[in-house]
């Protein structure tokens, strides 16, 4: 499947999920004990602690592949951005994020309508290039690339393919049916291939709700690949 068609397959998949997204998720997720918003609030409240490790202070965000946009004020609001922009393969998807999310500060469009001159400072994104072929990886790596501003940062979030767990989940969510996952390595050799300079691995989310009093532990082992979800995060070269 070329990069045409899969991109065709991926709007149609998730134009078709448009409205029944969060059911499905919430469905597959139900083993945690936990909602898609807590995942959410974590993988975003993670990144803003190593923001701050790194002193950086993004004012423009892309949530990349942002979906029905959910996540995208939440990137705004806890990393005390002034603009966020959600871009989607989804027209259907869009709508919805604009009718929920939009706001002076908030803005979708289509990942078409992505370009250079935009010239962020984060980008942003979760589970999505497991629906990306990997020969279309590259193409989808150097669009947000060329999104950010030189030194621009790019938080890469994926579930983690040496975890049990996760292999669960997804196999309980009708629209990871033809997901090819990425393992931790794979992504980093997939980041510095397209340009980028890796500045840091961590692995979150290890324990579900019903062992939540251990979850403090996840601080001390956090480079250990453990978690159900990893992060790279990466900076855009000159």
């Amino acid at each position: 499947m070329d990069k045409i068609e899969r991109a065709t397959s991926a709007q149609e998949l998730f134009d078709g999920y448009a409205k029944s997204y969060d059911a499905a998720l919430s469905s597959a997720l139900a083993p945690s004990g936990e909602s898609r918003e807590f995942f959410a609030q974590g993988r975003v409240e993670w990144l803003r602690r190593c923001l701050g490790e790194l002193g950086a202070s993004p004012r423009r965000v892309l949530d990349f592949g942002c979906g029905d946009g959910s996540t995208t004020p939440l990137l705004q609001r806890v990393l005390g951005a002034e603009s966020c922009i959600g871009v989607d393969v989804s027209p259907k998807s869009l709508d919805i994020a604009r009718a929920t999310h939009a706001t002076e500060r908030i803005q979708f469009e289509l990942i078409s309508d992505l370009r250079s001159d935009w010239q962020m400072d984060l980008a942003y994104c979760n589970g999505v290039f497991h629906h990306i072929a990997p020969n279309a990886r590259p193409a989808a790596l150097a669009m947000t690339r060329d999104a950010l501003k030189t030194g621009g940062l790019f938080a890469f979030w994926e579930n983690n393919a040496w975890n049990p767990a996760t292999r669960y989940v997804m196999s309980r969510c009708p629209f990871d049916e033809d997901a090819i996952l990425i393992s931790p390595r794979e992504a980093r050799a997939l980041l510095m291939r397209a340009g980028f300079e890796i500045v840091r691995t961590d692995f979150r989310f290890i324990f579900p709700r019903a062992l939540r009093g251990l979850r403090k532990l996840e601080d001390l082992v956090y480079r250990l690949p453990l978690g159900a979800q990893y992060q790279v995060l990466c900076r855009k070269g000159k």
